[in-house]
C-alpha cells in the first residue's frame, strides 16, 4: 500500500483552542507516513526470502558452508513465519548445499521433506520441482539410472508453467541425464535451454555453470576445441561476477583438456591458473588436486 500521501494545506476559520488541537491531531495522522498496520509488514518472510537469495548466489560461488550457515537461519525463520512455500523452497537448497558439501544422508533426508512438505501443501508447481531436485541427486549418486532420471524429469518439468528458474533446473537435470546417456547433442541442446532463461534473467552463476557443463559434454563427444571456447564463456561470467570458485573449477576443466590434447605447456599454464586461485581461497585439497596434475611431490 503507497503510504506517501499528499497534505493539503487547510485554511483554519476561527475555533475554539480544543477544537484545533482535535483538527491537528487528525490532519498529522491522515498525512503521516507510518504504515497504519505495522502487523501487515511480513517482517520474517521479507528477510527470508532475501537471506534465500544471497544463500543461493553463496552456493553458485563454491561458499557452500557459508550457504549453509544462512539457510539454517533462513529455515527458521520460514517456519516461524508457517510459511510452507518457503520451507520446500529453503529445504530445496538445504539440500544440495549438504551433499555438494559431502553429507548426501542429510540431503537426501532434506529433499524427501521438501516432497512431503510440498504435497501437504498440494502445490503441483512445487511437488514436481522436489522431484527433480531428488531425481538429479540420484543421477549424480547414481541411486537411479539415467533413463529414469530423464523420464522422470520430463513428466515432472510439465507442471512448471510459471516459475523461469524451475524451467532452467528442470532442463539441467534433463541434460545431465542425456550426459549419462552419452546422447551428447540432446545434452548440450537441454542446457542451451536452461543457458537462455540465465542469461536473459540474468543469473549469472547459473549461466556460468551452464557454459562450463556445455564444455564437459563437448569434451566427451570429443569437441576439445568446442569444450575450451565454452569454458572461455565461463570464465568470462565468472570473472565477471567475481565467482573464484567457478573461474578456478574453468581453469582446472581446461588443464585437463589441454593435458588430454596432449598440448602439455597450455595444460600446465592453466593448471598453475587455478592453482593459484585455489591458494587465494586457502582451499588445500583443491591444491592437492591440482599438484598431482602437474606432477609435484
Amino acid at each position: 500500500m503507497n503510504q506517501n500521501k499528499i497534505c493539503y494545506r487547510v485554511k483554519i476559520l476561527p475555533i475554539t483552542c480544543l477544537a484545533l488541537i482535535v483538527l491537528l491531531i487528525v490532519f498529522m495522522s491522515s498525512c503521516s507516513s507510518a504504515p497504519k498496520n505495522p502487523g501487515d509488514i511480513e517482517i520474517l518472510r521479507s528477510q527470508a526470502e532475501a537471506w534465500l537469495e544471497s544463500a543461493n548466489k553463496e552456493a553458485g560461488k563454491g561458499n557452500f558452508q557459508n550457504a549453509l550457515s544462512i539457510l539454517n537461519e533462513t529455515l527458521r525463520y520460514a517456519t516461524l513465519a508457517d510459511d510452507s512455500s518457503l520451507i520446500i523452497r529453503v529445504s530445496l537448497s538445504r539440500g544440495n548445499v549438504l551433499y555438494s558439501l559431502g553429507r548426501a544422508d542429510e540431503a537426501f533426508t532434506q529433499l524427501n521433506h521438501a516432497i512431503a512438505e510440498a504435497e501437504r501443501f498440494k502445490d503441483a508447481e512445487l511437488i514436481s520441482i522436489s522431484k527433480i531436485y531428488l531425481a538429479r541427486v540420484n543421477l549424480i549418486s547414481e541411486k537411479l539410472p539415467a533413463g529414469a532420471v530423464l523420464e522422470e524429469a520430463k513428466r515432472e518439468s510439465a507442471n512448471l508453467k510459471n516459475n523461469r528458474l524451475y524451467t532452467a533446473f528442470s532442463w539441467q537435470a534433463i541434460g545431465l541425464a542425456h550426459r549419462s546417456l552419452g546422447e551428447y547433442s540432446e545434452a548440450e541442446a537441454a542446457f542451451r535451454r536452461s543457458l537462455e532463461i540465465h542469461e536473459r534473467d540474468r543469473y549469472l552463476e547459473n549461466a556460468s555453470y551452464d557454459w562450463y557443463t556445455i564444455a564437459s559434454i563437448r569434451s566427451l563427444a570429443g569437441n576439445a576445441q568446442g569444450a575450451l571456447l565454452a569454458l572461455e564463456s565461463s570464465i568470462a561470467l565468472d570473472r565477471r561476477i567475481e565467482n573464484s570458485w567457478g573461474l578456478a573449477a574453468s581453469y582446472r576443466a581446461m588443464g585437463d583438456i589441454y593435458r588430454r590434447a596432449g598440448r602439455q605447456n597450455e595444460a600446465a599454464q592453466a593448471y598453475r591458473r587455478a592453482r593459484s586461485i585455489y591458494a587465494a581461497m586457502g582451499n588445500n585439497n583443491e591444491i592437492a588436486e591440482i599438484d598431482k596434475r602437474l606432477g609435484v611431490e
